[in-house]
């Protein structure tokens, strides 16, 4: 296992939650890939921890779908289907919708300002080369629009889906020519929200996530394609 990743220790948090977040960050943000396996032995070793909080941890991530187990094989990092990412951003498009008809109508000078920021600092962390940095940089452009939203339920339930959703936003934005897209895709949109012109801004969000939607499919494909190769090779190697 070569994942670059490291428990965290929070002494807020009991060993067995440490160990879940520190897993579920790891494939969030990428560092253990769809398909990989997760051996316990090996995990334990490298976050210095016993397998029992392991064990524990991979029931958690199976219960939220980022792992799967194998029979005879054992645990594994789930890979992302056509059909997860379908549902994902289908209701990712009828919740931004709603928060962004709110937003246009009760944003405050203030938080147009900040969005305004929000979507030079994303452009601005281009050039770091930094994905994480870029993914929490995108994050923090659309919650300014959740917030404005001033709907608390609404924005409970986006802030539920954040995690879900950040998996595909990493996936996404590992294409350095999408980036240049996004900068120019929160632009309009923050002109369009300035602008308090609601079919025009939720016209903006659906283009920005279908073009999610199809770069990601893009990604899975070649994957898919990369993975069917190796096992190819793999195989004649055993011949």
């Amino acid at each position: 296992m070569t994942s670059d990743f490291s428990v965290n220790m929070n002494e807020y948090l009991p060993l067995r939650d440490v160990v879940f977040n520190t897993l579920r960050q790891a494939i969030l943000k990428g560092e253990l890939k769809p398909g990989e396996r997760l051996m316990e032995i090996a995990l334990a070793e490298k976050l210095g921890v016993s397998r029992t909080p392991i064990r524990e941890a991979m029931r958690k991530l199976e219960q939220e779908g980022l792992v799967v187990m194998i029979p005879r094989r054992g645990a594994q990092v789930a890979n992302i289907t056509e059909k997860d990412l379908n549902d994902v951003l289908e209701v990712r498009i009828a919740l931004e919708n709603v928060a962004i008809e709110k937003a246009c109508d009760r944003m405050s000078e203030e938080e147009m300002s900040r969005l305004w920021l929000a979507a030079k600092e994303f452009e601005h962390t281009i050039a770091e080369g930094n994905l994480v940095k870029l993914a929490e940089a995108d994050v923090a452009f659309h919650e300014i629009i959740y917030q404005a939203s001033d709907n608390k339920r609404l924005i409970q339930v986006l802030n539920n889906m954040r995690e879900q959703i950040y998996r595909y936003r990493v996936e996404y934005l590992k294409e350095g020519e999408t980036r240049d897209i996004l900068v120019k895709e929160h632009e309009e949109l923050t002109k369009a929200i300035r602008d308090r012109d609601v079919e025009r801004a939720k016209k903006l969000s659906y283009q920005h996530i279908e073009n999610q939607r199809t770069a990601i499919m893009r990604s899975i494909e070649a994957e898919n394609a990369e993975r069917a190769r190796a096992e190819k090779e793999k195989s004649r190697g055993h011949k």
